[in-house]
């Protein structure tokens, strides 16, 4: 009996002794999981946030989101609150926007180009500028932190949506297509295409080669810069899209940096910088797409044909 009861004794110690070896254990886990640092690293990729049934919305998407959302009620406001007499605040939009479309007549070189392609032009502008912008201030501050590969990692909500390629490109795109449904709207659907098949170079092989027979060179040489044109089209949705991803994701690294080294006093004169690097950025993402819209609208054919029947001319007054 004696033994009996000592070996439950023992039982009940080696019970009671491995209790206290796990409450322990799992303590320094808690301890260890408290004091693990939280990580942050600008990623070339933008961050899921949170999922509408099957499709991901990312914080850079989600910014994009909210500078939309205050376009249009910044819009929807103007719109209400404007008068035939400006007042107050109609004033300075009533200055910008003048200001903005002298601008473009410098560019387009036409007030009829710059009525009609200065609304979507403006509205790029401000569209890349909040982007940019929105993704410098503290709003970046507030985000979720997650389980990573190398422990936890804190996602930002607000991420601009230009330091994200999958938000540039598609803006690009639409820049470029946008020139060239405009230039389809201005010199037709037939010129247009020539710019890219020139097929009016090979029929002038036809018509031509008995007054001029270098239409055999010449022709075949125009037929082959149209596929260049085309190629053009592709080069210049790459310049766009990564000239602006580029500048402002070195941005965000750049200020991540400052901020890791001296949180407060450092990273200010890069913020600025950042701030006037945003402004430039969108003012050149504008402007190369006005250029477009500017060269699309361009009939160069007509053009050919007028500076032809210039130098006729001269020549016949030169004769006479």
């Amino acid at each position: 009996m004696t033994t009996e009861y000592e070996t439950q004794n023992t039982e009940k110690n080696i019970e009671t002794h491995k209790d206290v070896i796990s409450n322990e254990y799992n303590l320094e886990i808690e301890t260890n999981s408290s004091n693990e640092e939280i990580s942050h690293e600008a990623t070339l990729y933008a961050e899921p946030i949170f999922h509408i049934g099957n499709f991901t919305v990312t914080n850079a998407l989600f910014t994009s989101w909210i500078v939309v959302a205050i376009l249009i009620i910044i819009s929807i406001i103007i719109k209400i609150k404007i008068k035939q007499i400006p007042k107050g605040i109609q004033n300075f939009f009533e200055f910008v926007i003048e200001g903005a479309e002298s601008l473009c007549d410098q560019v387009t070189g036409d007030r009829k180009i710059t009525n009609k392609a200065f609304p979507i032009v403006f509205t790029i502008f401000l569209f890349v500028l909040l982007n940019n912008w929105l993704g410098m201030f503290p709003f970046g501050g507030f985000g979720l932190i997650e389980n990573g590969e190398h422990g936890k990692m804190f996602i930002p909500i607000i991420r601009s949506g230009t330091a994200d390629i999958n938000g540039t490109l598609p803006l690009a795109i639409l820049s470029v297509l946008g020139a060239n449904i405009f230039g389809i709207l201005s010199i037709g659907l037939w010129k247009t295409i020539n710019k890219f098949i020139n097929l009016n170079a090979l029929g002038s092989i036809f018509t031509k080669i008995k007054k001029d027979p270098m239409i055999l060179m010449t022709a075949p040489i125009m037929f082959a810069v149209g596929f260049l044109e085309l190629i053009g089209e592709f080069a210049k949705i790459a310049s766009l899209s990564f000239r602006l991803f580029g500048n402002v994701f070195a941005g965000e690294v750049l200020l991540a940096s400052m901020g890791a080294m001296l949180a407060y006093i450092l990273p200010t004169p890069f913020l600025l910088l950042e701030v006037f690097v945003g402004v430039i950025q969108a003012f050149i993402f504008a402007i190369l797409t006005l250029v477009y819209y500017t060269i699309a609208s361009q009939d160069h054919e007509h053009e050919e044909h007028q500076e032809k029947h210039q130098e006729n001319k001269h020549e016949l007054e030169g004769a006479h």
